[in-house]
């Protein structure tokens, strides 16, 4: 539950929205298929269409991939910047239960991978004891993870640096991009990642974050010892500006004292925050789908 200085506008499940009939129709597909449901979270900054990739290298692996999105997100990079307000006013609580409410519908249990605040999702909905893997890609902190290296204060300054961005939706200029995201690239794969990829975010995701050690109300919270959380794989990039070592390691060392599941972190040498999307992409891709095929056999 939130407290009075994390308050947010109240949410009702947009069941009639397009965005949520797109969502419904991937848990479709993936109960029609009759395999184990990988269900992809992005994080800020980013859209569904961020793990196409991904998703046909865990379709070829046996499993079937659902990108579903955030409230409200848009079909495109292109939408999205016609209409960058749709993503206003959106909190972890709101985008965590919007999450397991899909996850509720899917008929198998499923695995759960997510990037950045998606990565914190992913240990949310872990904690919540509904997916049988997950995979924490430069996630996110959450109560309990102390450090606050000075490259992710500079990244999230985009936005923390002014308190109107709360409930605004917040885009990144390139140069916020090349230093949050793509400082692990070339200028040139910068520019492609950025124009491909970069939509704008709500700010109050990265408020929420930054208070919630001060804040015991906090919806920026995880479960880490719940009995069914399941195994965990925390992915690290080696040069992330945004989540560094320091904070996946610490996330790492909070669920790692869980003692009913496996609980593992590695790091990706030479890659920064934009290692789900850029060119080497696979490697964290391969990463992933060889520790959930240690525990989950995507056809039993």
């Amino acid at each position: 539950m939130s407290s009075p200085s994390e308050s947010s506008p109240s949410y009702s499940s947009p069941s009639d929205s397009t965005s949520f009939s797109r969502d419904l129709a991937e848990v479709e597909r993936a109960n029609a298929s009759g395999r184990v449901p990988v269900v992809f979270i992005h994080g800020l900054w980013l859209l569904p269409t961020s793990w196409e990739r991904w998703a046909g290298v865990f379709e070829e692996a046996g499993f079937a991939p659902v990108l579903p999105g955030w409230p409200d997100d848009p079909e495109s990079v292109e939408e999205a910047h016609a209409h960058p307000e749709v993503f206003a006013s959106k909190s972890v609580g709101q985008v965590a239960d919007h999450f397991c409410d899909l996850i509720g519908r899917l008929d198998r249990k499923p695995v759960v991978v997510g990037h950045s605040f998606g990565g914190l999702i992913t240990q949310i909905i872990a904690g919540r004891g509904l997916s049988q893997a997950s995979v924490a890609i430069d996630p996110a902190p959450f109560r309990g993870v102390l450090p606050l290296p000075l490259s992710s204060l500079r990244a999230a300054s985009a936005v923390l640096g002014n308190p109107a961005n709360y409930h605004r939706a917040v885009p990144l200029t390139y140069d916020q991009f090349r230093y949050a995201f793509a400082n692990a690239v070339s200028e040139a794969e910068a520019q492609e990642l950025y124009g491909t990829f970069a939509v704008a975010a709500p700010g109050e995701p990265l408020f929420q974050a930054a208070t919630a050690n001060l804040n015991p109300w906090t919806e920026v919270k995880v479960n880490t010892e719940a009995a069914d959380r399941g195994p965990l794989l925390v992915i690290s990039g080696e040069k992330d500006h945004t989540v560094p070592w320091a904070i996946a390691d610490a996330a790492y060392s909070k669920q790692a004292r869980n003692e009913h599941a496996d609980t593992e972190i590695t790091e990706i040498p030479g890659r920064g925050h934009s290692l789900t999307i850029d060119s080497g992409w696979r490697e964290v891709a391969d990463t992933a789908l060889a520790f959930i095929r240690r525990f989950v056999d995507p056809v039993a």
